[in-house]
């Protein structure tokens, strides 16, 4: 994303936070809004696809640690630049040193060699590298990138094409597996050297789209699944959805309260290293009408019930 989005863009008022959200509560908003905005939820919508793409935009920069501080720092400093590729970041601050003619040089490494010129080093912060002749060849600058991808793409991996500052398009392969805010390194797809050195790596932020279903938790998949009362209470076999394929089968076992986890080995995340299961989270819903002869025959059967009060321990708990 160019510099000059930094600048235009607040990205905090695009989530409707403040500027000291934690992170939590970040992830809590975005999720929010994301589910209320996701195109899968609002077919044929433009407007909500466009807003669904300034959420993902702004939460890839502030759930990034590193990228909020900078971005943060430089909107402070009235600029909003960023250092990536094509981006006019620091010539706004420091074009009044040179009489306004250096613009054109900030481009990505080369707020860097105007300041390792100043320096006397061809990088800035690095007193070996070398340019025009002097010292190691200096490496060429790295390129920072974003990209959404829809859940499955970030589950079961793919190839995209991203298009870089000038127009330049390079194809990426997304490893199966890649989380939300994960950042993929690609060695030297950055900016070439000045000086015939080592180009510079493209690191790409990758920002996952929420499912309408399915939640990660590491390797795991999780889902809610509502049972009945007569199907909780009795026990039952009740049918699940998978994130690929025909919904499996599980046992319900006579008794089963709300918030019971069943596990589904195999069935969540499959990484280089290992597969997750899917953690289906039992919800008994209750029946919100009863016709007469229903509740009759209810309450003859509460009537059987021991005359137990079960938030009763709840209660001592809560008096210490």
């Amino acid at each position: 994303m160019a510099s000059q989005d930094w600048f235009d863009k607040d990205f905090y008022a695009t989530l409707g936070v403040a500027k000291d959200v934690s992170d939590a509560e970040l992830k809590k908003v975005y999720r929010k809004l994301a589910r209320q905005y996701h195109p899968d939820s609002n077919p044929g919508d433009a407007a909500a696809e466009a807003r669904f793409k300034e959420i993902s935009e702004a939460y890839a920069v502030l759930s990034d640690a590193q990228e909020r501080a900078e971005y943060d720092q430089l909107r402070a400093m009235g600029g909003g630049a960023r250092f990536t590729s094509g981006g006019q970041g620091f010539e706004d601050v420091f074009g009044g040193m040179f009489g306004g003619g250096g613009r054109q040089m900030y481009t990505a490494g080369g707020f860097e060699d105007l300041l390792g010129g100043m320096f006397g080093s061809g990088r800035f912060g690095n007193s070996t590298g070398g340019y025009r002749g002097f010292g190691a060849p200096t490496p060429g600058a790295d390129i920072t990138a974003t990209t959404t991808l829809d859940f499955l793409t970030a589950i079961h991996g793919d190839t995209v094409t991203l298009q870089l500052p000038g127009g330049k398009a390079t194809k990426v392969k997304i490893p199966a597996g890649v989380k939300d805010g994960q950042k993929i390194k690609l060695r030297g797809k950055g900016q070439p050297s000045p000086d015939g050195g080592e180009p510079g790596d493209l690191v790409l932020t990758v920002t996952v789209r929420p499912h309408p279903v399915f939640e990660r938790d590491g390797a795991n998949l999780r889902v809610d699944v509502p049972v009945t009362f007569t199907e909780a209470a009795l026990g039952a076999t009740i049918e699940v959805p998978t994130l690929d394929g025909a919904p499996v089968r599980l046992r319900v076992a006579p008794g089963t309260p709300s918030g019971r986890v069943l596990r589904v080995k195999g069935r969540g995340v499959a990484t280089g290293k290992s597969t997750g299961d899917l953690l289906a989270t039992v919800h008994v819903v209750v029946p919100s009408h009863l016709s007469g002869e229903a509740k009759k025959k209810l309450e003859d059967f509460a009537a059987t019930l021991p005359a137990e009060n079960p938030r009763e321990e709840l209660i001592e708990r809560a008096r210490g």
